[in-house]
């Protein structure tokens, strides 16, 4: 079975912010399982706990989630394997709601701001306008493949 996957060695996978279905991180996640199933995920990790709020948000195993990839599934594909067996059944405005909310989350404890704040430090020093967790992951994932912050 061929699996059309991004080489994440190569080129970052999809922003956080894009959606499909109308869930953000799902197309970031999705470029994620496919490139870890054919060795090529570099430095990102397949079900990491951003991977992990779309997923449990929706009601998905990641193991069945990667089983779905491996049969080289499309994301429309994937999507509608996802309809069909999330355990959460959500409404088109639950996901909008949802997904929103994800695209302005920002560190919510001490602990959180502290690990936000070295990894801006690392990634882009000088910018003041990293605030929230899409904005420090589109960031970091610019720089990482030679982008100047």
């Amino acid at each position: 079975m061929q699996i059309n996957a991004p080489d994440l060695t190569q080129r970052p996978p999809r922003s956080p912010r894009v959606r499909l279905g109308g869930y953000v991180i799902l197309p970031r996640t999705l470029d994620k399982g496919r490139a870890d199933i054919i060795g090529k995920i570099g430095e990102y990790h397949y079900n990491c706990p951003l991977d992990q709020r779309v997923l449990s948000f929706a009601g998905i195993d990641a193991g069945k989630l990667r089983e779905v990839l491996a049969q080289g599934k499309s994301d429309a594909e994937v999507l509608e394997w996802i309809d069909t067996n999330a355990k959460n059944k959500l409404t088109p405005s639950e996901i909008a709601a949802w997904s929103e909310a994800q695209n302005h989350g920002v560190p919510m404890d001490l602990e959180s701001r502290k690990f936000f704040n070295e990894l801006q430090e690392q990634a882009a020093p000088h910018r003041k306008d990293v605030a929230t967790w899409f904005d420090l992951l589109d960031v970091d994932d610019y720089v990482t493949f030679g982008g100047k912050a």
